[in-house]
């Protein structure tokens, strides 16, 4: 299947089973929330989950475009990305978690052609304050699933207060074909966990009690990028066909180690995503997230080879990304973002060398150090960093 194919066979699935599609997908929360992006499919149901009657009722599904800043340093491996999307179904007090857990296995078995011989699942196995996740572990069972039951893997949590609740997570094995699985997902980081079907039943307080719900929810997410990646059988979500554009076209334009490739698709195809939901680079808030996104590929280009501009990019990578997360902002304005903001680091650059050129600043920098050049000069101290490097 390809990406389109896989979207459309889950979406079908639940629409068989009397789930509504939620539109919308910005990277943007509503101006009351706090946060600076949307992090996971369940975000902007959030109001939802706690009780508020939802206008297209109570199963729903959506595939939702999130960004998370908290993976930056871990994007370049398999499976992180800075921007990527979430299939999501719910239960806003309809069916309960054992039909949900039934619905996800059928899905993955018969949908997606997934054999059972490769799927293993976790679930809550009990701590000081909940007992174990009985129902899903006899669930899992009836199925014919191995099971391994884990502590604080499997009880999720959005913040330290708030909604919580038990989690079962259905992994598939990415191992060779021919070799049977031996370990459980907590000690084979073959098996990669693809979705995860929470049982929304208690409430934290601030004082750390629980109180149960009067309605408890089903909240499940599934991981676009990765699920493809492991339905076409590679090894990393940049060899799927969502990256073909970017792994065809970059290498001629840039010769780039692996790594570097990785991060310049994933931040390159980030920053495309933001302008597209109308963010601009500032030194605060989103803008300041858009703008670490494009100078971390500058630097990263820039090492071996200044010369390198981002004028070059093919309107093939420009016009794939925003077609693919729907956004309807033209290529050109897209360009003009990011031409920009690579003159304004290219002059910050040059301001830079000539500050830290000084003789005050031969030797190792203090914290007041980073303070000045921070405050008085614009400088970062990751750019301060990365300028003291050899």
């Amino acid at each position: 299947m390809n990406t389109d194919q896989i979207v459309r066979t889950f979406t079908d699935y639940f629409r068989e089973r009397g789930h509504e599609i939620v539109t919308g997908g910005t990277l943007l929360p509503s101006p009351a929330d706090p946060v600076l992006f949307t992090t996971s499919g369940m975000h902007p149901l959030t109001p939802y989950l706690e009780g508020r009657p939802h206008p297209q009722g109570r199963r729903l599904i959506s595939l939702q475009r999130c960004l998370r800043t908290t993976d930056l340093d871990e994007v370049a491996d398999r499976t992180h990305l800075t921007v990527f999307e979430m299939l999501g179904s719910w239960s806003l007090g309809d069916y309960g978690h054992e039909q949900s857990l039934r619905w996800g296995y059928e899905l993955l078995r018969d949908g997606f052609g997934i054999p059972p011989g490769r799927m293993y699942v976790t679930v809550f196995g009990g701590d000081d304050e909940v007992g174990p996740d009985t129902e899903s572990l006899v669930t899992w069972r009836e199925l014919g699933l191995p099971v391994e039951p884990t502590r604080d893997e499997n009880w999720w949590s959005h913040d330290p207060v708030g909604l919580c609740g038990p989690d079962s997570e259905i992994f598939v094995w990415t191992g060779d074909p021919g070799t049977p699985p031996q370990d459980t997902p907590t000690t084979d980081l073959r098996w990669v966990e693809v979705w995860n079907h929470v049982s929304m039943r208690y409430r934290r307080h601030d004082d750390g009690s629980l109180q149960p719900l009067q309605r408890p929810s089903i909240d499940t997410g599934m991981g676009l990028e990765r699920l493809v990646t492991v339905l076409q059988g590679h090894n990393s979500v940049y060899d799927s066909d969502l990256f073909e554009p970017w792994r065809r076209l970059l290498p001629p334009l840039w010769n780039l180690d692996e790594t570097s490739t990785r991060l310049v698709c994933d931040h390159l195809r980030s920053a495309i995503v933001v302008i597209g939901d109308g963010v601009r680079p500032s030194n605060t808030g989103r803008g300041y997230v858009l703008r670490r996104l494009v100078r971390r590929v500058l630097t990263t280009l820039w090492r071996s080879d200044p010369s390198r501009t981002l004028s070059g990019l093919p309107d093939e990578l420009l016009g794939h990304t925003l077609d693919h997360f729907r956004q309807p902002l033209g290529t050109g304005p897209v360009r003009e973002v990011l031409v920009d903001e690579e003159r304004r680091f290219g002059r910050l650059l040059e301001r830079g060398r000539r500050v830290l050129g000084r003789p005050e600043f031969n030797g190792p920098l203090s914290e007041e150090d980073y303070h000045y050049l921070h405050d008085t000069h614009g400088l970062p101290r990751e750019l301060v960093t990365t300028l003291r490097t050899p």
